[in-house]
């Protein structure tokens, strides 16, 4: 009876957490020897670590989120049916944050891209939203969002993808763009923008 009690309290403190440690330390002050309790703590530190306790107690799983510049780069090609913010796959941008056809869709393609790499965040048409403070960075880096902000309207007005950094110059991929720029462009572009043309940058990726 007693050598059955004893193993149903190994098996309970293989399943309660990481207490192996103290369980050793109390043997020892009941007099139970070094050597009894090293393979002790080894048998409870395989079970507490095996993937079918892992299994049974349902231990948070960090998600396998998929890279965001790839997505991006994929869209390189969508350009505007008609120069109005429309077409199949800007509308599926528009779509994808509740806008409509016609609205501006950078914020919309920014949202759109971390959808397909499988996060639940942001889900945005309007680019300011995409830049809350405890989501602000200070340097650029591959997959974060940058902001344009315009002193006409008071608020960042334009936003899209960090593709890479090389010195004082960043990669960008931003969509309702065009060669020159522009937030009423025609489409999903690759830019080139000076460092200091970016008012902020934010990370939604998980670390």
């Amino acid at each position: 009876m007693a050598t059955g009690k004893f193993v149903l309290g190994i098996v309970f403190l293989a399943f309660i957490g990481s207490s192996s440690l103290s369980f050793g330390n109390m043997l020892i002050k009941q007099g139970i020897s070094g050597g009894y309790v090293s393979a002790l703590k080894g048998w409870l530190g395989f079970l507490y670590n095996s993937p079918a306790r892992k299994d049974m107690l349902g231990p948070k799983r960090q998600k396998a989120y998929k890279p965001l510049i790839p997505i991006a780069q994929a869209e390189l090609w969508v350009r505007e049916a008609t120069g109005n913010n429309d077409g199949l796959r800007i509308e599926e941008y528009q779509a994808s944050v509740g806008l409509k056809r016609g609205d501006p869709y950078c914020a919309a393609f920014v949202s759109w891209v971390f959808e397909q790499a499988g996060y639940a965040s942001p889900r945005t048409g309007w680019s300011p939203a995409l830049f809350p403070f405890p989501k602000l960075v200070k340097a650029a880096a591959p997959g974060n969002v940058f902001g344009i902000y315009f002193p006409s309207l008071k608020r960042i007005a334009h936003c899209g993808f960090v593709e890479s950094v090389k010195g004082d110059w960043v990669t960008t991929i931003e969509a309702n763009t065009n060669i020159t720029g522009s937030r009423e462009g025609d489409g999903v572009y690759r830019r080139v923008r000076h460092k200091r043309s970016v008012y902020r940058y934010s990370n939604w990726q998980i670390k």
